[in-house]
C-alpha cells in the first residue's frame, strides 16, 4: 500500500500463497479485500496489515457500495456473497451449466449493481446471470455465444456491458434481460471494460493488443 503523494510504501500485506490477481479498498476506506491464484479472498486491516478473514476458492471479486459485502467467483463455477465484517458466507449460487466433459465452468467476473439489489456474474459457461440478492435467486440468465470475461455497469443505470471470448461486447437491459446492442471490432477475447465518467464512452481492451472506444451516450 502506497502513499501516492510522496511515493512512500505504507504497508505490505503478506499471506497469499500465489499471485494476487485482484483487490480493492471498501468504499469507506476501512478495509482491503484481495483475491489470489491461491483461490482465497483475504480481508485486511490496512493500518496493521493483519489478515482479518480468509475465504477460500475464488477467481474474481467485487465489493458492495456500502462496504458490507464482497462477491467472489471461483474456478468451480460457484459464487459466494461474503459479509466483510465477519468473513462469513451469507449466500451462494453457481453457474447453470458445465463443460462438455461434465466439469464446472469457471466464473470470470462479478459485480454488484450500483442502484439495484442485484449481483451479476459471468463465466466460461457462456452466461451472464443477474442475481436477486433479496430472494437469492436468478432474475435472468443471459446467454452468449462464447464465455463472458468482464463486466461494466453504465453508471447507476439499468444497462450493463459484457466482454466476451469472441471479441464481442454485448449491451444488456438488466430490467428485461434483453441484449439490445452488440459491439464488434476486436479479433480476440476482451480482457477489460471501463465506462467514462460522463457515461458517453465505453473503452475495451483485448488480447488482440488493441483498445477500442465505443459511444454509449444513447443508453
Amino acid at each position: 500500500m502506497w502513499n501516492v503523494d510522496n511515493g512512500n510504501c505504507l504497508n505490505v500485506f503478506s499471506g497469499h500463497d500465489a499471485i494476487v490477481t485482484c483487490g480493492d479498498f471498501t468504499p469507506d476506506g476501512k478495509t482491503i479485500c484481495t483475491g489470489s491464484e491461491d483461490a482465497t479472498l483475504r480481508i485486511w486491516n490496512p493500518r496493521s496489515g493483519e489478515s482479518i478473514h480468509v475465504v477460500r476458492g475464488l477467481t474474481c471479486l467485487s465489493i458492495s457500495s456500502d462496504s458490507t459485502l464482497a462477491i467472489t467467483g471461483s474456478k468451480d463455477g460457484s459464487v459466494h456473497i461474503v459479509n466483510i465484517t465477519t468473513g462469513k458466507v451469507v449466500s451462494s449460487c453457481s453457474s447453470q451449466t458445465g463443460s462438455t466433459d461434465g466439469n464446472p465452468e469457471s466464473i470470470e467476473c462479478v459485480l454488484f449493481a450500483p442502484n439495484f439489489p442485484w449481483a451479476v456474474f459471468g463465466g466460461m459457461d457462456q452466461n451472464l446471470t443477474i442475481w436477486d440478492l433479496q430472494n437469492s435467486s436468478p432474475r435472468f440468465i443471459c446467454n452468449h455465444e462464447e464465455g463472458v470475461t468482464c463486466l461494466a455497469w453504465f453508471g447507476a443505470s439499468k444497462f450493463l456491458a459484457t466482454g466476451c471470448c469472441d471479441g464481442r461486447i454485448c449491451i444488456w437491459n438488466c430490467l428485461s434481460g434483453e441484449c439490445i446492442e452488440t459491439f464488434k471490432g476486436h479479433e480476440h477475447a476482451i480482457q477489460s471494460l471501463a465506462v467514462s465518467s460522463n457515461l458517453e464512452f465505453l473503452v475495451s481492451v483485448s488480447m488482440d493488443s488493441t483498445a477500442r472506444v465505443f459511444e454509449i451516450r444513447d443508453f
